[in-house]
């Protein structure tokens, strides 16, 4: 049996899914997210892990918070995980290409899989996977899409 809860949360881009076990949030997904989105659980009123999640997100959107202290449980392969800890990294308001983002976990040559690994992240905004951009600065593929990509870029640059 799983000790997975879920919540859902309405923000400025859209109604957004929580999941989580009683050790960390697992997953953030949107609607029409491209990335298969694990099932539906059970709703949770009362979750530490799912409360703290709301709260943050509300001040993310709200714009007074600027990085996100809920304990995390991403569920992937190693690299993956790689991939999803170095996006914690980029700072609020910034922005890194696939190729910095390989740099920076030692993998060089590794942009492509690193774009993969980015595009498989089941914590879109708390691990910031929004702020990965085209080596020339183009916004490139997104959970989300583009449009909330954009939105919220452009919400951070006016939060900074």
């Amino acid at each position: 049996m799983s000790d997975l809860h879920q919540r859902l949360v309405t923000t400025p881009i859209d109604r957004l899914r929580l999941v989580a076990s009683s050790r960390g949030l697992v997953g953030v997904y949107f609607p029409d997210h491209r990335a298969a989105s694990p099932p539906n659980y059970p709703e949770a009123d009362e979750h530490p892990v799912l409360d703290l999640a709301v709260a943050e997100l509300r001040e993310y959107f709200s714009g007074t918070r600027r990085a996100f202290t809920i304990p995390l449980e991403p569920r992937g392969t190693e690299f993956q995980r790689l991939v999803w800890a170095a996006l914690a990294d980029i700072e609020f308001a910034g922005t890194r290409s696939y190729g910095q983002l390989a740099s920076a976990i030692g993998r060089p040559r590794s942009a492509r899989a690193v774009g993969a690994a980015n595009a498989r992240n089941p914590l879109s905004l708390v691990l910031p996977c929004h702020r990965v951009v085209g080596t020339n600065g183009a916004l490139t593929g997104y959970a989300g899409g583009l449009e909330r990509k954009r939105w919220l870029l452009a919400h951070e640059r006016a939060h900074r």
